[in-house]
């Protein structure tokens, strides 16, 4: 709490600052704060639920400015990455091959927009795809590399080449602003067809044939919206975290913690809010990521698990004519909901046991959504789910994109005083 309040208080202070700095033609440079190396789940609830959105945008804009992904080694102030950071596959010392393959796309996708600066494009064709091209080369096959479940560790030819300088750096950053009209007047980024009362009430089990805990939400956002937060997540390298390939998936991840901070992104978070207030009550935004799909053959998506959070929303961006089965290529959620005696961290990475404990006795049902451009599914966070098998075209833009927002904490079901040994084993 306190450091929440010295942010707040740094925030408020640089207005000032920056108000005084303009009246005084003189006045030197502006001074220093000290910012953590990452900003947690608390500290961003905390803006967000006194609405305080450039707060929040400034605080994470400052952060990430001062952290390893810099690539102007002058600004950084943190020469190493948070360890949650890097333990959850988001380190500067490994990859996967399918990771800088997807970074190799994205740079040549850049390299050839006229919206970005020539040199820009210039440091990407004639620096970091010959640098990439040369690393991805270096790689050897799966096979070769069971003994680190796919990931690929730097070696010094790598480093020579000038891997570190380019990989998981913030090259090139959207930064887009909440979207507004001539007048400078806020434009809603929820499409008008977003009917907040027929929502809550299929999530509340309120209508026929719903499934309590789960709604599925179509046509989101507006097309404006839909169009700059696809540009953004296809534009902004801040993808950094890898995955096994040969446990978890093959997927990248960017984090609101880690430079998905975009002022866009978190205007989407507060308009969800604001217009489910029944689902949303007590729950500030808690933590918010988008995962990037390998589209090639043996891809695969996140397995089992479920979110600690009490609200999900995971809401899908990539065209419709990307996916090339339209019955499949969405999320599975199971509908079995996790006594409350159960530790969430033990069942979290036991599998085996939840499938046994909780889906089995349920006989597995589960809603199966397939996937939609602009669909979300809201569901409760504490239900299980998964990404279905999906099939999607090859090429960087048809690549699988989902956007998810966590609110609020974990609620459990009720507690399952038939097995004695639940939380003991769990």
């Amino acid at each position: 709490m306190v450091r929440r309040k010295i942010i707040a208080i740094c925030f408020v202070y640089l207005q000032l600052f920056n108000i005084i700095i303009t009246l005084l033609p003189a006045a030197g440079g502006q001074e220093e704060i000290d910012f953590p190396p990452i900003l947690d789940s608390d500290d961003m609830s905390w803006f967000f639920e006194k609405g305080d959105l450039d707060g929040l945008h400034w605080a994470l804009s400052k952060v990430f400015q001062r952290s390893a992904r810099n690539p102007h080694s002058h600004q950084i102030v943190f020469e190493s990455l948070p360890e949650s950071i890097v333990s959850r596959g988001g380190g500067p010392t490994y990859t996967t091959a399918y990771k800088l393959q997807m970074d190799l796309e994205q740079v040549e996708y850049l390299s050839g927009l006229d919206s970005i600066n020539e040199e820009t494009r210039l440091l990407f064709r004639d620096r970091v795809i010959p640098i990439y091209k040369q690393v991805l080369s270096r790689i050897p096959p799966l096979e070769e590399l069971e003994r680190t479940a796919g990931l690929y560790a730097f070696r010094p030819q790598d480093y020579e080449s000038g891997i570190a300088k380019v990989y998981n750096k913030a090259l090139h950053l959207t930064d887009f602003d909440i979207l507004s009209n001539d007048k400078g007047e806020k434009i809603p980024l929820l499409s008008g067809s977003f009917n907040s009362q027929e929502i809550e009430q299929a999530y509340f089990g309120e209508t026929k044939e719903s499934t309590p805990g789960v709604v599925v939400v179509d046509d989101v956002l507006s097309p404006l919206a839909l169009q700059r937060i696809r540009q953004l997540l296809l534009e902004s390298t801040v993808f950094y975290q890898t995955k096994m390939p040969e446990k978890f998936g093959t997927y990248a991840g960017a984090y609101i913690d880690d430079g998905l901070n975009d002022k866009i992104l978190l205007q989407l978070a507060f308009e969800l809010n604001q217009n489910l207030p029944r689902m949303m009550k007590g729950h500030a935004l808690k933590y918010m990521w988008a995962y990037k799909y390998d589209s090639s053959d043996g891809g695969s998506g996140i397995n089992l698990h479920a979110d600690q959070a009490a609200v999900n929303v995971n809401l899908w961006l990539t065209p419709e004519d990307a996916n090339l089965d339209k019955e499949s290529g969405g999320l599975v959620v199971f509908t079995a909901k996790p006594p409350a005696d159960w530790d969430f961290a033990a069942y979290n990475t036991d599998t085996e046991r939840v499938v046994d404990e909780l889906l089995k006795p349920s006989n597995f049902r589960n809603v199966t959504v397939p996937y939609r451009e602009n669909r979300a599914v809201i569901f409760d966070s504490a239900l299980f789910h998964h990404t279905d098998n999906y099939k999607f075209k090859q090429g960087y833009k048809n690549k699988r994109i989902n956007l998810t927002l966590l609110y609020g904490n974990m609620q459990m079901g009720q507690k399952k005083s038939t097995d004695r040994n639940a939380k003991s084993e769990l």
